[in-house]
């Protein structure tokens, strides 16, 4: 069964990072990863996820 997890953290945490991070270790083992974001925040890059390291991938809205 599928797994929801919901992390918080304050502001330069390093969230973004862990996520990115998680999810490329789950589709390196063959397992499916659904990275979702808010239509509400406007950015650059919407349907993005990106950290300030510079790793991103895209996201569903």
């Amino acid at each position: 069964m599928a797994k929801l997890y919901f992390s918080y953290a304050a502001m330069n945490a390093g969230k973004s990072t862990i996520l990115l991070q998680a999810a490329y270790n789950y589709r390196e083992r063959g397992m499916e990863v659904l990275l979702l974001t808010s239509a509400l925040y406007k950015d650059d890059e919407d349907g993005h996820i990106s950290s300030r390291i510079g790793i991103g991938a895209d996201a569903v809205l």
